[in-house]
């Protein structure tokens, strides 16, 4: 199976799968406990039916955004992902490429595998912070301080995950930063060499937001142990607040799911929310952002700009998101499987399949911009 053989997710999925070593793949490809909610993230989707209209002169349309203040080309943007240089060494500097390209936003982690700083000098789209709250808030500050001097345009702290997810396929495989592999999991290495080729003769894998504050070769070498021996459970709405503050800029919160959490942060001034369960990655059972997107966008959707993310698959996706009010969507494995299987070409074509579908979408509903997507055109079995 080749790129030009890809089609859609599942395609993607697929050549990723034959290209990474079964560790990495299952740390993309896993969700949490048994992993439930990482089938009904996409299943909601499935559940609601899209009503089209005709014969309303659809030669033209146009599918861009704006949300929390950056004009989109389009209305997925790339989540910010951890360690991508694992996946394919491009890693970060080929997704912001493609994103550049398709005019859409970007995201760089604080467990991301290339520098704040480089991104946003060699890339002029729209750049996203994804920031985790730390035990040390010396720390905080610090990185926060030097996400403000790189130029970064919004800030997104993730609230969903004070603590690791049980993430059971991880620990089978003994996957961690650096690698402690259980046999089965040295096996699965060995027989994709041409990876661990590619990962002994490009750049030294390197974690450079955290590497002058936290020893990954040390106590916190998996990631589950990252977020649970660095990361600070007593985080709460008046720390966020001062953020909010010490930010004074664009700041959004990921992982709010509740109409209670949403007004909140109206109240402390942020300007964005994103509904997410993390993929599934955390707190397995809990409900799939989709579902509850109707319920927060009536309760503060004129106040803050609402996105989602977790499921999205396709541009039919995008499209029923933003007809219940979503300003935007984002997405993580969509382009995380394209980028596995074929580094800067993938996501590229990930990214223009995703464009494509969207406008074939909007001309098949009669509409030629989103904002004539409404409750109206769909209808919940």
């Amino acid at each position: 199976m080749r790129l030009t053989h890809c089609h859609n997710f599942q395609d993607f999925r697929t050549l990723a799968r034959k290209r990474l070593p079964g560790p990495i793949f299952n740390y993309i490809d896993g969700g949490a406990d048994d992993e439930v909610t990482l089938r009904h993230n996409t299943g909601a989707f499935e559940r609601c039916d899209l009503v089209p209209s005709v014969l309303t002169g659809v030669d033209q349309v146009d599918m861009s955004v704006t949300v929390m203040g950056q004009k989109l080309d389009m209305p997925i943007y790339c989540s910010p992902t951890a360690l991508q240089r694992l996946f394919h060494h491009q890693g970060e500097r080929a997704v912001a490429a493609a994103a550049e390209k398709h005019g859409t936003m970007f995201g760089v982690s604080s467990l991301g595998t290339v520098s704040l700083e480089e991104m946003r000098q060699k890339h002029k789209t729209p750049q996203v912070y994804q920031f985790y709250f730390h035990r040390d808030r010396g720390l905080n500050k610090a990185m926060m301080q030097r996400a403000k001097e790189a130029g970064v345009d919004v800030m997104m702290l993730t609230v969903d995950s004070i603590t690791g997810g049980n993430r059971e396929r991880d620990k089978r495989t003994g996957f961690s930063i650096p690698f402690r592999l259980t046999l089965g999991g040295m096996i699965q290495f060995a027989i994709k060499p041409m990876w661990g080729i590619n990962y002994v003769t490009h750049e030294k894998f390197r974690l450079p937001q955290l590497e002058d504050h936290v020893d990954m070769g040390g106590g916190a070498s998996s990631i589950g142990g990252y977020f649970t021996e660095m990361l600070d459970p007593s985080m709460n709405w008046d720390d966020v607040a001062e953020m909010v503050r010490d930010w004074d800029g664009q700041f959004c919160l990921k992982g709010i799911m509740t109409v209670e959490d949403a007004k909140r942060a109206v109240e402390i001034g942020c300007t964005g929310i994103v509904l997410s369960n993390h993929g599934g990655r955390q707190l397995d059972g809990s409900r799939t952002p989709f579902d509850q997107l109707k319920e927060v966008v009536d309760a503060v959707g004129d106040q803050i700009d609402v996105i989602m993310d977790s499921g999205i698959q396709r541009g039919t996706h995008v499209l029923k998101a933003l007809s219940l009010g979503a300003k935007a969507v984002g997405g993580g494995r969509f382009y995380l499987y394209p980028l596995a299987a074929a580094g800067q070409a993938g996501v590229d074509r990930a990214l223009g399949l995703m464009r494509e579908e969207i406008e074939r979408g909007m001309k098949l509903m009669g509409v030629t911009s989103l904002d004539q997507l409404g409750p109206q055109n769909l209808r919940f079995r």
